[in-house]
């Protein structure tokens, strides 16, 4: 499977463009904590979907998978945070996208411990 081709993993890489340029907001003395976390979190959703797309086993895919919806969700809180301290005003889009994000990741998840199990 070329991950390049996953609805997933284009959605994810459009994101981490998105968020590069949110983190552009964030003040200076926020460069290498907030701002350093945002983008690792963000650049970790589409690396683990193509990490495990690359492994040997439907197994080990799934499991980087799971890691990729763990980083969703941590960008996510990441981004909360942001908010409630003031850097960032309405992320809602952000929000939508990486809801849909996780729900395309659990999909692929469930099918693909589908066709193991067959």
């Amino acid at each position: 499977m070329d991950y390049k081709e996953l609805v997933v993993w284009q959605r994810s890489i459009a994101l981490v463009t998105d968020v590069y340029r949110l983190v552009r907001l964030l003040p200076k003395e926020e460069l290498y904590a907030l701002s350093d976390q945002i983008k690792r979190c963000a650049v970790s959703i589409p690396s683990n979907i193509a990490e495990g797309s690359g492994r040997n086993t439907t197994k080990e895919f799934v499991q980087f998978l799971y890691i990729a919806l763990g980083s969703a969700s941590e960008l996510e809180t990441q981004l909360i945070i942001g908010k409630n301290i003031g850097f960032f005003k309405d992320l809602d889009n952000y929000f939508r996208e990486i809801n849909e994000i996780r729900k395309m990741l659990n999909g692929l998840i469930n099918a693909l411990k589908n066709k193991e199990k067959k």
